[in-house]
């Protein structure tokens, strides 16, 4: 329940802050929707010349651009607004005020800033997906649609550990946004299987730079296609993460020298 009422808490903050500059959201759709646009207008040339993209079929494909928007989405409503104050509080000296809170300061640091006109972009993103849902041959079951939702969430906490290794970085590097900028230049391959993609570059996406995890494998759990290995797999994969990262921040911390240092 305090962790419930802390979202509460920082939504409200956050809600006050985005509805005094109403004009972003006219500017955040439109951008929603070009993003849409182009994607649509990729898929449409492909598939005007070929049936199927390396066994992928265009619903499927329909369905992969869906879930890239939407984690596109999850990124850009509250990982990414929140580890960029992170960086710019460690550079600052200002992490301070979150580390002398009676609250674990990860949990604080990652939820305090949301840029919520985003949410277009999740709306969006899951309108796609239920189109795609209507147009696929096979019939999906509550089992692959329990496999989708959940492979969604172990992906987003993948995408969320993976960013908050990268923004604790700052405790000892300056720049750390220019790695985040070639993480947002990577993502963009997360709009196509990862199949189509040579051996090499399928497993920088996968383990170095973890974006087909969070959208390539949801979108084989609905259609069918995720192996058993693959789900134990990623599962693992996403526990060993969050860990991981739960012990590179505790070591960034002791790193720390703030303002009142």
């Amino acid at each position: 329940m305090r962790f419930l009422r802390m979202i509460w808490v920082f939504l409200r903050l956050n809600v006050l802050n985005e509805v005094a500059y109403r004009g972003n959201f006219f500017t955040q759709f439109f951008r929603s929707l070009l993003s849409l646009g182009t994607g649509l207008l990729g898929l449409t040339v492909i598939f005007a010349h070929t049936g199927s993209l390396n066994g992928w079929r265009p619903a499927e494909v329909l369905a992969l651009l869906g879930v890239y928007l939407l984690m596109g989405g999850i990124i850009n409503l509250v990982i990414q607004p929140a580890m960029q104050q992170l960086m710019r509080d460690v550079q600052q000296g200002t992490l301070d005020h979150m580390l002398l809170k009676p609250r674990d300061a990860q949990l604080l640091v990652s939820i305090r800033q949301m840029s919520l006109w985003k949410v277009g972009d999740i709306m969006i993103g899951v309108s796609v997906i239920v189109v795609a849902l209507s147009q696929l041959s096979t019939a999906v079951g509550w089992e692959q649609l329990f496999a989708f939702v959940f492979m969604l969430v172990i992906g987003s906490c993948i995408l969320y550990s993976f960013w908050l290794l990268l923004a604790t970085c700052s405790f000892w590097l300056v720049r750390v946004e220019n790695i985040l900028v070639i993480f947002q230049d990577m993502y963009q391959a997360g709009r196509w299987p990862v199949s189509i993609y040579p051996s090499w570059l399928r497993w920088i996406l996968t383990f170095l730079v973890p974006v087909t995890v969070a959208t390539t494998f949801p979108v084989q759990a609905l259609i069918g296609q995720l192996t058993w290995p693959t789900f134990v797999g990623t599962v693992a994969f996403a526990v060993g993460l969050v860990c991981l990262s739960r012990w590179f921040w505790l070591c960034g911390l002791r790193h720390y020298t703030g303002a009142s240092a």
